[in-house]
């Protein structure tokens, strides 16, 4: 009796030492996978894996690597989701990266998931259909035909640009116009009242080839310089002029060299006069006038 027990004894520990040391088999994972039709090039896939193993939450386990998996899908970075009851779940998405040519079954493939714990999760593989995009030949009926005839399209209403082009050159054609008429009145504005634009204007209008030695021209420019001073102004008194008008400073030197000339000119008869560019002379003054 004795001798049974003592074997029945040793049998038992026998039994669980093999149970402990034979590893433990993969739980079947509980997960919602995509919709095993109906794909084609690009679509994503969505498998969600319940992190769980007999109501309890599995922690620490490997990610599954992202990349191609197969000819046909693309496996992204896989993610952890909870849902409202706080349950963790894997996302992992998957992306068809090939073109059927035919109606096609590919698999999301299978995995295990293994625990810091020794618990490990089991996700089978998932059998899908991946469709072409378009079929390899066209039915050839009706209006199903493999090549279609070039579209016809209707050329554009062109009333309402054509309108609005018109209005817009005209609102143009206004601008401009007024510029000039403005630019004009500005002209004959400053020729009334600006002394060195009247004298340029006068300039102008002289019918000689020669301007620069011509007496009438000279004794425009003269008139101006004095009404710009409020005297006359000879070589001795340019202070006089610089003073009342100031911008003119930037051209003290040719002011001088034209009194200068011009007392050559007038009063010294039996030398010949050096020669002197009154013309550009004369447009100097007008431009500066015109920026004071």
């Amino acid at each position: 009796m004795r001798r049974g027990s003592a074997r029945a004894v040793r049998m038992a520990i026998v039994a669980m030492t093999v149970a402990l040391n034979y590893p433990c088999h993969a739980q079947d994972a509980i997960v919602e996978q995509p919709r095993a039709f109906g794909h084609v090039l690009g679509d994503v896939l969505t498998q969600r894996v319940l992190l769980s193993v007999d109501g309890e939450a599995l922690r620490d386990l490997p990610m599954p690597s992202a990349g191609r998996v197969g000819v046909w899908l693309e496996r992204r970075a896989p993610r952890i989701e909870r849902d409202a009851q706080g349950r963790a779940w894997m996302v992992i998405d998957y992306q068809i990266v090939n073109a059927a040519q035919t109606l096609t079954q590919a698999d999301l493939p299978a995995f295990d998931l293994a625990a810091a714990n020794g618990a490990t999760l089991h996700v089978a593989a998932w059998p899908i259909s991946v469709a072409p995009l378009t079929p390899r030949a066209s039915f050839r009926a009706g209006d199903l035909q493999p090549l279609r005839p070039d579209r016809i399209v209707a050329p554009p209403d062109q009333t309402e640009p054509r309108r609005r082009m018109l209005a817009m050159l005209a609102f143009l054609f206004v601008t401009l116009a007024g510029w000039a008429a403005w630019a004009s009145w500005r002209r004959r504005e400053d020729a009334r009242r600006l002394p060195f634009a009247r004298a340029w204007q006068a300039i102008r209008t002289l019918d000689t080839r020669d301007i620069d030695a011509n007496d009438k021209a000279w004794r425009h420019l003269h008139r101006a310089l004095d009404e710009a001073a409020g005297q006359v102004v000879h070589a001795a008194s340019l202070h006089a002029l610089l003073a009342r008008a100031p911008y003119l400073e930037a051209l003290r030197a040719r002011v001088e060299a034209f009194y200068a000339s011009s007392q050559q000119r007038f009063f010294n008869r039996d030398g010949a006069s050096a020669p002197f560019a009154l013309r550009d002379f004369a447009r100097a003054l007008y431009q500066a006038e015109k920026r004071r």
